[in-house]
């Protein structure tokens, strides 16, 4: 009889579809679940948000509103919202993902992290403007806090709805009220990231690999050494127990918030691991990757839900072995080199030596992208790395990366010259 009223239960109750979601052109930049656990939300380098029939493992829809890449999402009570390098935030209901009801400029640069309110009704971005700002989902003037010396890459609501949390380059954690002037807690490194726990204790991620915990009126709990690279996604257990750190060589640990213990690390995450978000019962974990694939996980004992399927960004390409091929690897997760690959986050560099900026075809650049003056060599290319795409490109989609050593650079364009010829 038993046996017979488990099944039914088991019958009755949707089973939740395992493995990879598989859909995006780019690395895997942002996540979020609903709190019914039935979908969720992923941004990425290509432009691009995906919502996810989280039981039958497939895209629902595929949300384009942005010019760049889409590095912040989030669940509203009706819907969605996304936020993107182009510093636009752009706000979807569910019953209609064809379009977004609106789509806002709110920041001067790329926004990098965004929060909705408990309630649902406003929306607060942070931007490597330096600045803040809390959106009303209904419309009307952003309320602007400033005081962040840089970038500033995490953004949260604490329980009460009202109070803000933001994380800054400047090393500062900075603890905002609805009126008056933000307290600052200064740190030991510059952060990357930050996580709000449902009993409003706080977690903020270090460049250097520093877990910060605090509790929820800001005073210092721990300091964890939990990578020995930067982190840059952080999340919290829905109750509060644990916490998740990502960093770019692909770790992911799950640490106790009360003794700041190690509980596991998962095995093959994707390089680099960009995004995490818990499924709404705590059981899960949810791993965007630089692969382009939101990977599920055992949340309990760190265990792959479904098979795994590793697509490293050296699977990507044929390397030749030399050095060049070895700095390649990190382009290789946004940049093809055969004509007949798909463009990801970024165009084939196909025939790219001697080519025009922004000329490749079936691509879609960015407005500003194409109205440089540059012709693409060795010379160039390595030019673009020295400088950053940024300072060197203006207006481009690409996200910030240099490569620090002259004979890296030279050796990059060399592989790619060769690699890249038309044949």
């Amino acid at each position: 009889m038993f046996i017979r009223i488990l099944l039914l239960a088991l019958l009755a109750t949707p089973a939740l579809a395992q493995g990879e979601l598989r859909g995006h052109g780019g690395p895997v930049r942002a996540l979020a679940v609903t709190p019914d656990g039935r979908e969720a939300i992923s941004g990425s380098f290509d432009s691009s948000a995906i919502v996810w029939a989280l039981e039958r493992g497939t895209a629902r829809a595929v949300l384009r509103a942005h010019e760049s890449a889409v590095n912040a999402v989030g669940v509203t009570p009706n819907g969605f919202v996304t936020a993107g390098e182009d510093g636009r935030l752009a706000i979807w209901a569910r019953n209609d993902l064809t379009k977004p009801i609106r789509v806002d400029k709110i920041h001067t640069a790329p926004i990098a992290a965004l929060s909705v309110s408990p309630d649902g009704t406003s929306f607060a971005t942070a931007s490597w403007d330096s600045s803040l700002a809390i959106t009303p989902l209904e419309g009307g003037t952003p309320r602007r806090l400033e005081g962040h010396q840089g970038n500033v890459n995490g953004i949260g609501f604490m329980p009460d709805g009202v109070t803000l949390v933001s994380a800054g380059y400047d090393a500062t954690l900075r603890i905002w009220p609805a009126q008056g002037a933000a307290r600052v807690i200064k740190l030991d490194s510059p952060l990357n990231a930050l996580s709000i726990a449902p009993d409003g204790r706080m977690a903020a991620g270090g460049s250097d690999g520093t877990l910060f915990l605090l509790d929820a009126q800001g005073n210092h709990l721990r300091k964890i050494e939990a990578a020995d690279s930067p982190l840059i996604a952080i999340a919290f257990s829905p109750d509060s127990m644990r916490v998740a750190a990502a960093s770019p060589r692909g770790s992911v640990t799950l640490f106790d918030t009360a003794s700041g213990k190690a509980l596991f690390t998962l095995n093959g995450p994707g390089l680099p691991v960009w995004s995490l978000a818990f499924s709404a019962d705590g059981k899960v974990l949810f791993t965007g990757g630089g692969d382009r694939l939101v990977r599920r996980w055992s949340a309990v004992n760190g265990d792959h839900l479904g098979p795994i399927v590793i697509e490293k960004p050296t699977e990507m390409f044929v390397s030749d072995g030399s050095r060049g091929a070895e700095v390649f690897k990190a382009c290789a997760v946004c940049h093809t080199l055969t004509p007949d690959a798909e463009n990801r986050a970024g165009p084939t560099l196909y025939g790219v030596i001697g080519r025009r900026i922004g000329t490749a075809s079936g691509y879609v650049y960015s407005a500003g992208f194409g109205a440089h003056d540059i012709v693409w060599t060795k010379e160039t290319i390595a030019k673009l790395f020295e400088l950053g795409p940024s300072t060197f490109t203006p207006g481009t989609k690409m996200p910030e990366q240099r490569v620090g050593s002259d004979e890296d650079r030279a050796a990059l364009g060399d592989f790619i010259e060769k690699a890249a010829r038309p044949r």
